[in-house]
């Protein structure tokens, strides 16, 4: 297609990313000009909450700086084609886009139309420009009320925050949820005691009729909670005869899992992948605008049936007729609403597509997926065999899984966050040979090894997804961003955590003799989880405290209903903003006035040495121990900041101690001294005036010695030689290898390098050249233009909209406030 202007006899189609904009563009003829908006062109004023709170919630919309260009030559294309068609995505979300550009461009119905469609192929482009509607104000009166909602929340009680916990902070409607959430099972696993018992597992024998040894692997139905318990058994099982007591065989069928939504996606992408939730929505938006997967917004299980009988033609084609069983999910989410398929790959004979690998490998799992839930179940025969411990009353289970017939177990087997133990241990096609009552067995061998009681897991961004779509909180749109801020914010820290050394003990009874040996495990470890700091307890709890509805769940739940009420024209959306802002605003006034500063302070003790009191608390950097307390007239406090790992709740007198040995000195190293603390940013050595990171999970400044600094000093000078490349020092310009390759470093600001460009040959005149005709990366720093809301303040001054700018009501998903949450 050409792009070429049509005139007024064009047709002037736009979406909302250049990505999709290409796709499009390849089904339409040369009257179609196809352009992008680049997103939300609008959104809320920052000044004054961008809300008139005294006239029925009126949003102040202005144009995005960084978009005036894109409305400038979008409005000259409108004013010229005949007809403006406004092909946004088909969520709450898109047709807040189409109804903003409506609005900014000065469109009007004769020549408008409103296209949706689920999946970028030519048949449904030409579909939906056969069946064209109207802007469907419901839907967006949804996204403005979420949007605005989430404003007066995030603009009323982050400026409590900044006064009574710890400026800087912000808080949100479903942030503040999720954070609950995971602080909640962090004191669920701090309160966890573990208990310990014994797992005993056997190994048995059976000859079969043509004289081969069988050896058959089964566990002891009870668990012991002593050694002494456990040594008496293992004594006696030295010889008692073992017989099976009892055969039970059963066929078993299983079915597949229903065609992805936005949320299970999520969770298996990160499951099977390793990719985090913001990571699959990113890669998922680019498979959809290249036409390769229907819309990735979604809470619907339901396929269209074209889609349907495409996966049965294909199963039959490649796998034989048996392998079909088509069918329809119903969808069991609450509050489903967004689009109105399931993700599923526009066309469903092709197994992969072209791209990145991640690309790759995200299509392929939603197309198994798919196909997977258009097939045969699974049959398969379970057999469970008891066997009878002699005269002792025990007994032990052994269960064998056989598959009879593998239906969608040929293509997709779904994952899970099981954490249990002996989770790995369960695998199908575990053959158990012919037995029958009466058989004795022998006993090859029986281990004991002493256990304990799991903790609670920590959530990973799949499994917090899940909780939120248990309690009804956020909706597809909102999972990833709202996973995304809570991290931002420094409220929860997704982490990876080495393990501890266990100690446990291990019974072996093999050719009758009973061993009982000391060894050692590493457990604990944790890969990916989210772990809430110390500023989110504190900020969680005062909010708990003092605005328990804005953190409970079911009212939060509630909220989201009613979304979806105004969605569908039974709400609206100002006077549910109404019914909750008022004692909302009132509630904020009571707190400033009447609430106390909350720091988490909690008072260990004091130092045995000087007799001062040692408490921890929020600082102005984060959490910290204190030495001491501020009188006039005595010696100032001592402050030390919390090592990774340490919490203001669980932290000891002692461990708060050790903190104050810091810095301490280990020695000197080319006559200068070598000292070692904890700082802002962590643990440090610091030698020369210069500063040097010690190495995660290796050196503990408490322990460290000179030698093992010498290293990372070194190591640290290998790494900065190795960094520069060419010193131009007359212009003070660097060339500098980095993470993505070599760079230009000039006035503050980067410049990337050409990879066809040999960086170390660059003259001071090529660097220049690249400097003027590259984009520098350079940081800027804005002074926040949000004001501190005050108690009394009940009015909110209305924004009048500069030249060029529009004034309506519905409002935008991307947000300019820093304090707002989505």
């Amino acid at each position: 297609m050409g792009k070429k202007d049509t005139g007024k006899e064009g047709n002037l189609v736009i979406v909302e990313s250049p990505a999709k904009a290409k796709t499009i563009e390849k089904f339409l003829g040369k009257d179609y000009l196809v352009k992008s908006s680049y997103g939300h062109i609008r959104d809320l004023a920052k000044s004054d909450f961008g809300v008139d709170v005294n006239n029925n919630y009126e949003p102040d919309y202005i144009i995005s700086s960084d978009k005036k260009d894109v409305v400038k030559e979008l409005k000259t294309l409108a004013a010229k084609a005949k007809i403006v068609w406004l092909a946004s995505d088909e969520d709450r979300e898109g047709e807040a886009i189409a109804w903003h550009l409506y609005e900014t461009l000065g469109l009007n119905e004769e020549n408008t139309r409103r296209i949706v469609f689920h999946e970028i192929t030519k048949e449904a482009i030409l579909k939906a420009i056969e069946n064209p509607r109207k802007i469907d104000v419901n839907l967006v009166n949804a996204q403005q009320a979420r949007r605005v909602l989430d404003r007066l929340v995030g603009f009323e009680l982050s400026p409590v925050l900044w006064r009574k916990v710890k400026p800087s902070l912000s808080a949100g409607r479903v942030q503040s949820v999720s954070v609950r959430i995971i602080v909640e099972r962090e004191r669920e696993i701090f309160a966890f005691k573990p208990t310990s018992s014994y797992r005993v597992v056997g190994i048995f024998s059976i000859v079969d009729d043509k004289g081969k040894h069988n050896n058959i692997k089964a566990e002891l139905s009870k668990r012991f909670d002593t050694l002494e318990e456990t040594s008496s058994f293992l004594e006696q099982c030295k010889v008692i005869d073992f017989t099976v007591a009892k055969v039970d065989k059963k066929p078993v069928t299983k079915s597949p899992a229903a065609p992805f939504t936005t949320s299970t996606l999520q969770q298996e992408a990160s499951r099977k992948l390793g990719f985090s939730v913001s990571q699959t929505m990113s890669v998922a938006q680019k498979l959809y605008e290249a036409g390769k997967i229907t819309y990735m917004r979604t809470d619907s299980v339901n396929l269209a049936e074209s889609a349907v009988k495409m996966a049965a033609s294909m199963i039959a084609d490649k796998m034989g007729a048996q392998y079909v069983n088509s069918r329809q999910y119903k969808t069991k989410a609450k509050g489903a609403q967004e689009a109105h398929e399931a993700i599923r790959p526009t066309y469903m004979d092709k197994e992969t597509v072209s791209g990145s690998s991640a690309e790759t490998r995200l299509y392929e799992l939603i197309w198994k997926r798919t196909i997977a839930s258009q097939m045969s179940n699974a049959q398969l025969e379970k057999t469970v065999i008891n066997i009878s411990a002699g005269n002792t009353g025990e007994k032990f289970v052994a269960t064998g899984e056989v598959i009879k017939f593998d239906g969608f177990l040929k293509v997709y087997i779904e994952s899970s966050d099981n954490e249990k133990e002996g989770a790995d241990d369960e695998k199908r096609d575990v053959l158990i040979p012919p037995m029958t009552v009466g058989d004795v067995l022998g006993m090859e061998q029986i281990e004991a090894r002493q256990r304990w009681t799991l903790k609670p897991p920590r959530y990973t961004e799949a499994s917090l997804v899940r909780k939120l779509e248990e309690l009804g909180i956020g909706r597809p749109s909102t999972y990833a961003p709202t996973i995304s801020t809570i991290q931002n914010r420094g409220y929860v820290d997704k982490e990876e955590r080495p393990g501890v050394e266990r100690q446990y003990k291990h019974l072996m009874l093999k050719a009758g003799v009973l061993e009982v040996t000391d060894k050692t495990e590493i457990t604990g470890a944790e890969k990916n989880k989210l772990f809430p700091t110390d500023i989110g307890m504190v900020v969680n709890d005062f909010l708990i405290k003092y605005f328990s509805d804005v953190v409970n769940f079911n009212f939060t739940a509630k909220v989201e209903k009613e979304f979806d009420d105004i969605a569908m024209g039974n709400l609206i959306w100002n006077e549910a903003i109404d019914a909750f802002y008022k004692p909302f605003h009132a509630l904020v006034e009571e707190t400033l006035e009447k609430s106390e500063k909350s720091t988490g302070e909690r008072i260990l003790g004091e130092d045995p040495n000087t007799g001062k009191t040692v408490l921890v608390r929020i600082g102005r950097f984060g959490p910290m121990a204190q030495l001491g307390e501020v009188v006039e007239g005595e010696e100032k406090p001592r402050f030390a900041g919390l090592r990774r790992g340490q919490h203001i709740e669980t932290i000891t007198l002692e461990e708060a101690l050790d903190l104050f040995k810091l810095p301490r000195q280990v020695g000197e190293y080319e006559g200068k001294v070598v000292t070692i603390g904890i700082g802002r940013f962590g643990p440090y050595i610091r030698h020369d005036s210069k500063f040097v990171s010690l190495k995660k999970g290796e050196d503990d400044p408490l322990t460290i010695d000179l030698e093992t600094a010498i290293i990372r000093i070194e190591d640290k000078r290998k790494a900065d030689r190795e960094k520069i490349i060419k010193v131009f020092e007359e212009a003070e310009l660097q060339i500098l290898n980095g993470r993505w390759g070599p760079y230009i470093a000039y006035d503050g600001g980067n410049y990337r390098i050409p990879k066809t460009v040999e960086a170390d040959k660059l003259s001071l005149e090529d660097c220049m050249e690249l400097v003027k005709k590259g984009k520098s990366t350079k940081k800027t720093t804005k002074k926040s233009t949000t004001k501190k809301t005050t108690a009394k303040k009940t009015t909110t001054k209305k924004t009048t909209a500069k030249k060029g700018e529009t004034k309506k009501k519905p409002a935008t998903k991307k947000a300019a406030a820093k304090t707002k949450d989505k």
